[in-house]
């Protein structure tokens, strides 16, 4: 009797120690609705590592995916938070974000390499690891990946269900912005002027298509051909690229380093060779200037905040918790 008393105390044990380690995995995968770095360490431990190894495949078939994929995340989080809603795909009752006219250049490819990542952590870790997490992690890995430099993703998003191609065309900026544009639409999203000239460094990789920039290149009002603040012998090169408004060739946006993570962005900046009309406005104001300066001059300061404010954006508007869900698709919701 002793040893069957003695028995049943063990077992009560044992399933209150699995009891408790179970509340405790829980309790980090909530972690009080909040995203915090190691989010899947006890619920999906290589999900980093299976997202890795899908931008690794890809990224050796196609060595600019990275700048695609830095940008998805930075529309995803723009246009109603980062909630995986750029994944999602159109219908016949609805156009998706993915299909608005400022997100039609962002190349398959690049939702595909989501699409394999969510392959390979549904087939280990079965409805645990987010769409729009997939999104956040794949983007630090194109920053490190062309030189940027490696930092922690806070995860723990949920995906959202909806996805209107009407919010991106409202929600996201446009190369025609000025100073002051900019300045409010960042501060919509809760981001400063500085953090908005941070991440404009985004453009130091990836192409851009002509009909993005080539108001500034001809007729570009009643006293000028060009626009004055761009300089003369980069828009010569500019009109050879593009010999009419809607040519749809691609150009480089940082042409010393189209696919190196660097801060030649600013320094071309400095010298008048910003391609857009949002890129040249960061020297318009002297604070804003000041900032392109000291990037222009220190690319680790650059790097070190890029990473600071990238953490920042991929906060935007999350739903964690009991909010959203983890899609199994990321082109459907569930």
């Amino acid at each position: 009797m002793a040893l069957g008393r003695m028995r049943s105390t063990t077992t009560t044990l044992v399933v209150c120690s699995c009891m408790a380690l179970c509340c405790l995995m829980i309790a980090a995968a909530t972690a009080d609705h909040q995203l915090r770095v190691g989010f899947y360490s006890y619920t999906c431990p290589n999900a980093e590592t299976l997202i890795r190894e899908a931008f690794d495949d890809a990224v050796r078939q196609t060595d600019d995916i990275g700048a695609d994929l830095l940008r998805m995340h930075f529309h995803d989080c723009f246009v109603r938070g980062c909630d995986g809603s750029v994944l999602i795909s159109s219908t016949k009752g609805n156009k998706a974000e993915k299909d608005a006219q400022i997100n039609r250049n962002l190349e398959d490819e690049a939702f595909q390499v989501v699409d394999n990542a969510k392959a390979k952590l549904e087939a280990a870790c079965p409805g645990v690891v987010s769409c729009a997490d997939i999104l956040a992690y794949v983007a630090r890995d194109s920053v490190a990946h062309y030189g940027g430099g490696f930092y922690d993703v806070p995860a723990g998003r949920r995906d959202g269900r909806i996805s209107r191609a009407s919010e991106s065309t409202s929600e996201l900026p446009t190369p025609n912005l000025r100073l002051g544009q900019l300045t409010k639409l960042f501060a919509g999203k809760g981001l400063t002027q500085a953090e908005m000239i941070t991440l404009s460094g985004a453009h130091t990789i990836g192409v851009a298509h002509c009909p993005s920039f080539s108001h500034r290149l001809r007729n570009f009002n009643a006293s000028s051909g060009t626009d004055p603040t761009l300089d003369a012998a980069y828009a010569e090169q500019l009109r050879r690229k593009c010999p009419t408004a809607r040519s749809d060739n691609e150009v480089p946006m940082d042409p010393p380093s189209e696919l190196g993570f660097d801060n030649s962005y600013y320094q071309g900046i400095l010298r008048n060779r910003g391609l857009f009309t949002s890129d040249q406005t960061l020297v318009s104001k002297p604070a804003a200037e000041a900032q392109v300066k000291l990037f222009a001059r220190n690319s680790g300061v650059f790097t070190s905040r890029f990473a600071a404010a990238m953490v920042r954006m991929g906060s935007i508007g999350v739903l964690t918790g009991g909010n959203g869900e983890i899609r199994t698709n990321c082109r459907v919701p569930n």
